[in-house]
């Protein structure tokens, strides 16, 4: 298995996607660790999928 691109860390507060290729951090600040967004990232690459579970962990923050 190759090296993730995306990948969930801790920060203070909660969760933050890193991009490994781009070098930078990817989306918000999650306070549950984004589980089903980060294999989606990392596998199947469908946008409709990306935004809605972007959607979801979004409004679990409110």
């Amino acid at each position: 298995m190759g090296r993730r691109r995306y990948v969930a860390r801790g920060v203070p507060g909660g969760y933050r996607v890193w991009d490994n290729r781009a070098r930078r951090w990817w989306g918000d600040l999650y306070q549950l660790c984004p589980d089903e967004l980060i294999a989606e990232l990392n596998g199947g690459h469908d946008p409709a999928r990306i935004t809605l579970l972007t959607r979801r962990a979004r409004a679990l923050r409110r």
